[in-house]
């Protein structure tokens, strides 16, 4: 029996994360909110994307919501749905910073939803409003350092139905970068599938204050 390449074996032996299923097969949502001042001193500033202009005072805007299944997740799916127009990925803006983010989030994660644009985005904002946001951090005024424990406490603190099995706190490059909430198909709080739950573990993460 003719042994199998090394490349082969990788292969074989690493999880499989396709592209390209059936819309409408997975097992929950992630909602993903980004602390929008970091994600501008990361990647937006050098774009001069519009959602860093000073004086619009976001804070977390929605990255994305994302079918996910226990472990790994769908992606750029095969769906009858159209694609969104202009005016329904405009009309995301205030929660996502930009339609062009709105568009983006459609085509990979959105086509998976099985729902139409109206309804994914309809059901993206009911998950956003579905959570508070910890008042302290809407009045950041300068950059702070802080343990990425602080910011997931935060959020327990003022969401009493969330546990901490069902919320992680991501990084990049020392920042914040961000909050992510499973929630069920419904958009209750549930359990984040083993994938998921990699909390954050930096006790000097930065977050840039509100612009």
């Amino acid at each position: 029996m003719r042994l199998k390449t090394l490349p082969a074996l990788l292969l074989a032996a690493a999880p499989a994360f396709a592209e390209g299923e059936s819309a409408g097969d997975f097992d929950y949502y992630l909602l993903s909110l980004g602390w929008s001042a970091n994600w501008c001193a990361l990647t937006g500033d050098s774009r001069d994307d519009p959602q860093c202009d000073a004086g619009l005072g976001l804070t977390w805007t929605v990255h994305g919501l994302w079918p996910q299944d226990e472990q790994g997740w769908p992606s750029y799916c095969r769906t009858p749905a159209r694609d969104p127009s202009k005016a329904e990925t405009a009309a995301m803006a205030d929660i996502m910073g930009g339609a062009g983010l709105a568009w983006y989030q459609w085509k990979k994660h959105g086509r998976c939803s099985g729902l139409d644009p109206q309804d994914y985005f309809a059901l993206m904002r009911r998950a956003y409003d579905s959570v508070t946001l910890p008042p302290v951090f809407q009045r950041l005024a300068q950059e702070v350092e802080l343990p990425a424990s602080v910011v997931e406490d935060a959020f327990l603190e003022v969401n009493p139905g969330l546990s901490r099995d069902q919320i992680t706190v991501t990084c990049d490059d020392g920042m914040i970068q961000e909050v992510r909430l499973c929630l069920t198909r419904d958009l209750e709080p549930r359990r984040c599938g083993a994938d998921v739950i990699r909390d954050c573990r930096l006790k000097d993460a930065v977050m840039e204050p509100v612009r």
